[in-house]
């Protein structure tokens, strides 16, 4: 089937020429790096969210990284994971040579089954990631509480979770941190980079020192340019001006972004409720603001293979979606070949993994379009 038709892509970067005005500055100074833009993002972010403190960084993983390198992780120890997440947040505690232990997936919300966490805790275990799944918050008060009780570090990935928020607090507010995404197709975008908020200043003075090889004074400190000293190890994890220029410009639109996030959702989520073949994950209680990355629904179970069908209908239709994600992070080759975790351990997230689909709801696209989609599905759900 090929049609002539709009296109509804599943994520588009909503670049306007407020941001292309904004890098066209940056570039026609003389500051590319460790520049005042920087600070005025994480300034423009801290605000946003409430927090005490932001820190940019190159990317969510990059910001994960150095949390967990900053508080002395290594061989040995055992972090606490989301099974259902993407690789990112088991990559950062992997890099520091300790060991992930995944914990499965609650098979209504996407979120990591809190009644399993305490059960993965060990004599070796020094933190818990939690992610909120897709936008919608996870239960912070049971987490925060288990972290207190065992003395564990608690870092929340929300990488797909801004503008979200539980009993009035921004995700990334409940732990020790949070960490934040700006990839292309997020809420918001920097084209690539990250922020680490926080409560705790001395983390945040900490991870300032060590996203930038552990230098012990900025440009704008040093008494004699080009003098200073180094007196730990640290990364190459920092933020350009370029990309923080685009945050700043970012920011300001993200109410309006978010405000069209929910709006389709909504419309979307009315607009399938017919279609006894899908089940959307759960999308909260009156506690929480989701964020509304996108909505993902659920097929029956023993349509996996149906899926692909369902998804190339969609795209001969003129319509994009996604999967997120593909695989329960210990299914993927390296987590197996490094540890040996077994599939059936992780029965939710596998049935999240291989029987949704995610639709798009985010702010290049209207209600209309959103009738469009579930028009789509219908069409190509006749006959199955």
């Amino acid at each position: 089937m090929t049609r002539s038709m709009e296109q509804i892509p599943f994520g588009r970067p909503m670049i306007g020429d407020e941001e292309q005005q904004a890098v066209a500055a940056v570039l026609a100074g003389s500051i590319l790096v460790h520049g005042p833009k920087t600070l005025a993002f994480e300034e423009a972010f801290r605000q946003f969210t409430d927090a005490p403190h932001a820190v940019a960084v190159s990317s969510c993983t990059a910001g994960m990284h150095l949390f967990w390198h900053e508080h002395g992780l290594g061989k040995g120890d055992e972090v606490v994971v989301p099974a259902q997440t993407h690789v990112a947040t088991a990559h950062a505690v992997a890099l520091t040579g300790a060991r992930p232990i995944f914990v499965d997936a609650d098979p209504v919300t996407g979120n990591m089954d809190v009644s399993r966490v305490e059960s993965a805790i060990t004599e070796r275990t020094k933190g818990i990631v939690v992610v909120h799944f897709l936008g919608l918050p996870a239960d912070m008060t049971s987490l925060a509480m288990l972290a207190k009780r065992h003395g564990l570090l608690l870092l929340e990935d929300c990488a797909l979770s801004v503008g979200a928020s539980l009993d009035g607090s921004h995700t990334g507010l409940w732990g020790d941190a949070g960490v934040f995404s700006f990839y292309p197709v997020k809420h918001m975008t920097t084209a690539e980079g990250g922020m680490v908020i926080t409560r705790n200043q001395d983390l945040a003075e900490r991870l300032r020192l060590i996203r930038a090889f552990g230098v012990n004074r900025t440009h704008g400190e040093r008494a004699t340019p080009g003098v200073y000293n180094v007196p730990e190890l640290g990364f190459n994890y920092r933020m350009n001006e370029i990309n923080a220029a685009i945050g700043i410009e970012q920011v300001k639109k993200l109410p309006g972004f978010l405000t069209k996030r929910a709006e389709n959702r909504n419309t979307l989520a009315d607009a399938l409720a017919d279609i006894e073949e899908l089940t959307p994950l759960a999308s909260g209680n009156d506690r929480v603001v989701h964020g509304h990355y996108c909505l993902s629904t659920l097929l029956p179970q023993g349509w996996e293979a149906k899926r692909s069908a369902l998804i190339k209908g969609l795209k001969e239709r003129g319509v994009g979606s996604s999967v997120y994600y593909p695989h329960p992070v210990p299914r993927l080759d390296y987590y197996q070949n490094q540890y040996g975790y077994r599939d059936s351990d992780f029965p939710s997230a596998a049935r999240i993994s291989d029987t949704s689909i995610a639709l798009p709801v985010g702010p290049h696209l209207t209600p209309d379009h959103m009738k469009r989609i579930a028009t789509a599905i219908k069409e190509t759900l006749v006959g199955w």
